[in-house]
């Protein structure tokens, strides 16, 4: 009787651990989902203000051209 309810216990704890471990997996990718939110929201402002930019330079270099 002794070696099934050890056995019990120790699927249990195998459970608990696998437990945990995907409650930290899981707040890991909530952390870097936010992070690669804030990238992609940095990446797409600084496209625009290079698209600005580059169609100032074009202005400037037709102006300048003879």
């Amino acid at each position: 009787m002794l070696w099934p309810m050890f056995a019990i216990a120790l699927g249990f704890l195998g459970v608990a651990v696998l437990a945990v471990l995907a409650v930290r997996v899981y707040v890991e990718v909530r952390r870097l989902s936010s992070e690669v939110a804030l990238a992609s929201r940095r990446i797409t402002a600084a496209s625009a203000d290079l698209e600005r930019e580059a169609a100032g330079l074009a202005r400037a270099g037709h102006d300048v051209r003879p």
